[in-house]
């Protein structure tokens, strides 16, 4: 039996904005729909490149097919990295799989789009996680290099699943400070303010963010290590 494109295998990809909800609940609804859409926009822009087809969108979610797994791990990076560098915007996280799905009026449907999903909720902020299935079919993408994450367990779903993280070779990014009451991505030079507690100084998209963490540093603040 020949397989038909809508049972072919292909990678199906998830990306979304990492702590969306303190966002939302730091800037209003409406900033975070603006944040949102432009977020999307951007998405969008780079499928052209990569061959990637958008299924829809869900919230803060973009839901892309492409065909080749290497071309979807390049998009994936080509996302957080376009996230990355924009000044103050949220960051970005991004999963994949790789298998066979089946075709209905537009959007796709099968245990690989559902494990997309689930990889991508367990990636971390500015991370490109991925299953082994996708990593062996993208072979060696030039430029990229992956780490193995070790085995994870999803609802749902039978046996431990394999990931993997991929990052840029060569890639010296300057870190981001992340407000910590919005978790939206900030470039140093971009802060709206600082403020120091317990030892450790923090950075604000604005004084909005600035006030509600004065007001309450132990909500926000990150746990001590010793």
């Amino acid at each position: 039996m020949i397989a038909t494109e809508q049972h072919l295998r292909q990678t199906f990809l998830f990306a979304d904005i990492a702590g969306f909800t303190a966002l939302t609940e730091a800037h209003g609804d409406e900033q975070a729909a603006d944040l949102v859409a432009g977020f999307c926009r951007n998405v969008r822009a780079l499928l052209p490149t990569y061959n990637g087809d958008e299924v829809k969108t869900i919230g803060d979610a973009v839901t892309v097919r492409v065909p080749k797994a290497a071309d979807a791990v390049r998009l994936g990076l080509a996302v957080v990295a376009d996230a990355h560098d924009r000044p103050r915007f949220p960051i970005v996280r991004v999963g994949m799989h790789t298998g066979s799905a089946v075709e209905r009026d537009g959007d796709w449907f099968g245990a690989a789009v559902n494990l997309a999903a689930r990889v991508a909720a367990a990636a971390k902020g500015d991370e490109v996680l991925l299953t082994a299935d996708t990593r062996a079919a993208a072979g060696a993408p030039e430029g990229v290099e992956f780490e193995t994450r070790g085995r994870e367990r999803f609802r749902n779903v039978a046996e431990p699943v394999e990931l993997h993280r991929a990052w840029q070779a060569g890639t010296g990014r300057e870190a981001l400070a992340i407000d910590p009451v919005c978790r939206m991505a900030i470039a140093p030079e971009h802060c709206a303010g600082h403020l120091q507690y317990e030892n450790r100084d923090y950075c604000f998209c604005s004084l909005e963010c600035a006030a509600a963490f004065a007001g309450n540093p132990a909500r926000y603040a990150e746990p001590r290590t010793e």
